[in-house]
């Protein structure tokens, strides 16, 4: 029988497996701020027609007071403070090893989940947990990306500790979004979270003084294609499809099998880059193969 909680966590991770692709190509056009604004911003044009054509309304005004909290709180933890962070981590330990420490959402999640919702694993569901993020962290590792090598101790040590807020923030805004979502409708729910993310990073771009950044994004057609294509499927089916998966099992789960995205990147670097496999990553791919199939369980 097919678990409806872990089914809906696999499809995120290929949204994201899209999208992530999308995104690298964007950002190296744009940068990293004004992609977060821009896919946000689409992204919640994408929920705003599909919310007006099933429930007749392009914005959740039905949704209580207590969602609104709770969900905002979430989309500012997730995608304000977990993705801001973790961008900042690649520019000082390089995507590789942020990457790595981001392997650590899965079990914020899970210790936060049994904190705040009293959220409880299995040993095999446990088991399964460690197997897979085993499985990612040695893809990960064996995957040549960006080195830090050059960067000074203080440099290193802001980036571990950039990464690790990013990783915390990833795993936190899933269990405070589970917290808060009730039974709304996950769509809704992530137009929600959106709106924080959007304010969120409105007022980084001002503070930083990158509006124009944003500008010459747009005007970008080529990286425009790319975060349409992006926003599609990461915050409008990626995101909403995590938070569905949520409210059928538990967060720590669901970020577990959500992490596997640098294993399904190993696809379209055969097919699409014709990049060279080593057998360390193969490996790490089916043991993390082996890790979630314990998860459906």
């Amino acid at each position: 029988m097919i678990k409806t909680g872990e089914f809906l966590a696999l499809l995120t991770a290929f949204c994201w497996t899209v999208t992530s692709l999308s995104f690298e190509a964007a950002g190296k056009r744009v940068g990293t701020l004004a992609l977060n604004l821009i896919r946000l911003v689409i992204a919640f044009v994408f929920i705003g027609i599909y919310s007006f054509i099933t429930n007749g309304s392009p914005v959740p005004l039905h949704v209580s007071a207590f969602t609104w909290k709770w969900l905002l709180f979430s989309g500012f933890i997730g995608f304000v403070l977990g993705d801001f962070f973790l961008f900042k981590a690649y520019i000082y330990i390089g995507a590789r090893v942020s990457m790595l420490l981001m392997a650590l959402a899965p079990f914020f999640a899970a210790g936060i989940g049994f904190l705040l919702l009293g959220e409880t694993l299995g040993p095999l569901q446990l088991m399964g947990m460690a197997i897979t993020i085993t499985g990612i962290a040695i893809v990960v590792a064996g995957h040549p990306g960006a080195s830090a090598s050059k960067t000074d101790a203080r440099k290193r040590l802001l980036g571990i500790i950039y990464a690790i807020i990013g990783a915390l923030g990833q795993g936190g805004g899933l269990v405070i979004s589970k917290f808060g979502i009730g039974t709304t409708n996950a769509f809704v729910a992530t137009q929600i979270r959106i709106i924080a993310g959007i304010v969120g990073f409105i007022i980084i771009i001002i503070v930083s003084k990158k509006t124009q950044n944003v500008v010459r994004a747009l005007r970008d057609k080529p990286a425009f294609k790319f975060m349409l294509a992006g926003a599609f499927f990461g915050p409008f089916l990626g995101v909403s499809f995590s938070l569905a998966a949520v409210q059928f099992t538990s967060t720590g789960i669901v970020s577990t099998i959500i992490s596997i995205v640098p294993v399904l990147l190993i696809i379209p670097a055969i097919f699409l880059f014709h990049e060279k496999i080593k057998v360390r990553e193969i490996s790490g791919a089916v043991l993390s193969i082996v890790g979630v199939g314990m998860l459906f369980l």
